[in-house]
């Protein structure tokens, strides 16, 4: 009965994929391609056999039996996770998590505790809708808005698995998104794991010129020694992101006024560009070894504690930034240009080699029972050496008096960064930790950078939760885009202080009762951003020099009535400097949901989740330099709720769901926006599913 269930689920996947995939329809590695293998058929039954003793009978079924006893059916139980953070202080391997918590949610850009705003659909420039501090120090390009979308060593997972490890997912809204991940890991020997991570994302998106085409992943391997003293992480990863830039729609009215025509749809708008877009890549080498010195303790079972350490790490990562233009601005998209009206061909590449070098202490009881009384104490040098280069694309004038296109290098430089690092972390028992991070860059560009971090621990039992105390202090570069950039439409020269930012913050978390509660308070200085001059569009660094006041307040509580669930999540956040920060007031997210085991194997969801903020002054865009930013006149969109309908389901290895996103379309308003004249996406159908294989 499960069998022809799976089966009637998997079909409306199957079709769907068979569209989003309709370009190549032969593809021999495409997962629907494959053939199940039949195993209800004897092949025997057509043969003609002996005739069997009544020993010789009872043989045969004792075999049978001792066959059925051997077999083993391979589950998640099999693989265990961890990653390099998870490996900072002792080895810890957790089980592989298969549930559907936030299966639904599966663009980085609806994380319901992440929320951001972008252009339109996945793949396209982004950023945070609520503010979210960067607590990094050093050299810093400033390109961020596709972040979302990289692959990084710090992302990879690695894996120790008994059984070979594969999982594919694919989500499709046809062929308006598109994203496919797959992954697979499994052990050469118990020492050594290999593995890799593949990430698509191919999407037309709602409007012209929304094409994305992104591609990125890594191949990666873990290797833990016999008397698990020595271990090497090891990964390469890989990002190429390819996203158009189409200048926003021509109209700017498209939801409040009627269409100009009954064929005008969202896909034939005017847009303002045809012929732009960005190009990231991102390729980088890492390799970390460590080794334990002294006793290691094992006696926990899968988590090694060491009580020393010894650590190296080489990062080689070479990133470069392309934006690229071959048409006439008719509609004035950029402020000015330096070199070309019609042409542009800026690129910045970045070398970046990192050398860290790291010893841990650890004094702790024997073991037995519960950790108390235990100190650690971590220092490390890393050394960070960067070579940038940036070109613009000009005229010259070649030997036969003809003029053509150049590549131009503006900027060729070289530095390197030596950090300073300590962190020391004393565990008075299991219910009091107190940890304390510091960071100091004492030589280089950088110099004088730091970040100190100090986190109060206190646990009162799972009933009574456990409270967190934590503040840090840090300084920070500006980074490059800010204070020497050139480009065809953009070219900065500033010298701006660096900005500081200090903050407390205290959280409460009660896993009984399913709450968690944080505020944090920041008190910001010299805060860099970008703005523009009154009714331009020639954004520009800038810097505020009156110290921001900031307050965040995030309350999450999930509610259980039988089959019901009611998850909440809430953001109130309050700045003297609204305008500046521009970010709305409140943000919540709901999930009202009912969960059901259906025909004894159909573990299903059914569900509706609505997300509201409050309006806010909208940023625009600036196209070929990469960034959001402040314009002028302020302009404040209205703000409606924005609900989606879904059913999600885990039938053996799969995990699947169909989802009616923006399900509210037309209740409260035709559309929303996000930046200033980008219109959001409209409602759409989305299927997704995840197949997880352990053989």
């Amino acid at each position: 009965m499960h069998k022809r269930i799976k089966y009637i689920f998997l079909l409306p996947f199957c079709l769907s994929a068979s569209i989003a995939f309709a370009q190549s329809p032969t593809n021999p590695n495409y997962p629907n391609r494959q053939q199940p293998a039949n195993f209800n058929r004897d092949t025997s039954t057509n043969k003609t056999g002996k005739s069997l003793t009544d020993d010789q009978e009872i043989d045969e079924e004792r075999k049978k039996e001792e066959k059925r006893r051997d077999s083993v059916i391979f589950t998640s139980k099999f693989i265990k996770v961890t990653n390099e953070r998870l490996l900072t202080d002792s080895t810890q391997v957790f089980p592989l998590d298969t549930g559907l918590t936030n299966f639904e949610n599966y663009s980085p850009l609806n994380q319901p505790r992440d929320p951001k705003i972008s252009l339109g659909n996945t793949g396209l420039p982004e950023r945070d809708l609520l503010f979210e501090p960067n607590k990094t120090i050093g050299f810093d390009v400033g390109q961020h808005f596709l972040d979302a979308y990289l692959f990084l060593p710090q992302d990879v997972q690695y894996y120790k698995a008994r059984v070979p490890y594969t999982n594919l997912t694919l989500f499709s809204r046809g062929p308006k998104e598109q994203i496919f991940k797959a992954t697979h890991s499994q052990n050469i020997n118990p020492q050594f794991n290999v593995g890799f991570n593949l990430n698509f994302i191919g999407s037309q998106g709602f409007y012209p010129r929304q094409d994305v085409g992104d591609f990125s992943g890594a191949v990666f391997s873990w290797y833990e020694s016999k008397n698990k003293r020595y271990n090497l992480l090891a990964n390469y990863t890989w990002n190429n992101l390819k996203t158009p830039e189409n200048g926003s729609v021509v109209d700017d009215a498209i939801f409040t006024t009627p269409a100009a025509s009954s064929y005008t749809t969202a896909a034939n708008q005017p847009v303002r560009l045809q012929n732009s877009s960005d190009n990231i890549h991102n390729n980088g080498i890492y390799i970390k070894q460590f080794y334990y010195i002294g006793k290691v303790d094992s006696s926990k079972g899968a988590n090694v504690l060491p009580t020393q350490r010894v650590a190296y790490t080489l990062y080689y990562n070479t990133s470069k930034y392309m934006f690229l233009q071959n048409e006439p601005d008719v509609y004035n998209v950029f402020p000015d240009y330096y070199y070309s009206s019609t042409y542009s061909h800026d690129s910045l590449t970045v070398q970046h080699i990192q050398n860290a070098f790291s010893y841990s202490f650890y004094l702790r009881p024997k073991s037995g029972g519960v950790i108390k009384n235990e100190l650690k104490l971590d220092l490390g040098l890393v050394q960070d050496y960067y070579h940038y280069q940036q070109f613009v694309t000009d005229t010259g004038i070649t030997n036969l008096y003809q003029r053509s296109i150049i590549q131009d290098r503006k900027q060729d430089q070289s530095f390197q960064d030596i950090t300073l690092k300590g962190r020391a972390g004393y565990r008075f028992s299991d219910k009091i930790f107190l940890d304390v991070d510091l960071q100091q860059i004492a030589e280089g560009r950088d110099f004088g950078n730091f970040l100190y971090d100090a986190k109060l621990t206190l646990s009162g039992g799972q009933k009574a939760g456990r409270i967190i105390f934590e503040g840090y202090s840090q300084n920070s570069s500006p980074p490059l885009v800010y204070t020497d950039w050139v480009s065809n439409h953009f070219i900065f020269h500033n010298s701006f202080d660096n900005q500081k930012t200090n903050s407390v913050s205290f959280t409460y978390i009660n896993d009984a009762l399913q709450l968690d509660l944080k505020a944090e308070y920041f008190l910001i200085s010299d805060y860099l951003y970008f703005t523009a001059q009154p009714n331009g569009i020639d954004a520009t660094p800038a810097q505020l020099h009156d110290p921001i006041n900031l307050l965040k307040i995030s309350l999450g509580k999930n509610l259980a009535f039988g089959h019901w669930h009611f998850d909440n999540f809430v953001v109130y956040q309050k700045s003297d400097y609204q305008n500046t920060l521009r970010t709305p007031s409140v943000y919540t997210y709901s999930n009202l949901y009912y969960s059901k085991l259906l025909f004894e194997v159909l573990h299903s969801t059914f569900g509706v989740n609505v997300r509201y903020n409050t309006p806010y002054v909208a940023p625009s865009y600036a196209v070929g330099l990469g960034q959001f930013y402040n314009s002028s006149p302020n302009l404040t969109f209205s703000s409606y709720p924005i609900a989606s309908v879904y059913i999600k389901a885990t039938l053996i290895h799969t995990n699947l769901f169909v989802q009616y996103d923006y399900a509210n379309q037309g209740l409260f308003s035709n559309g929303y926006y996000m930046v200033d004249r980008y219109p959001g996406p409209n409602r759409l159908l989305k299927l997704g599913v995840s197949w997880t294989f352990y053989n």
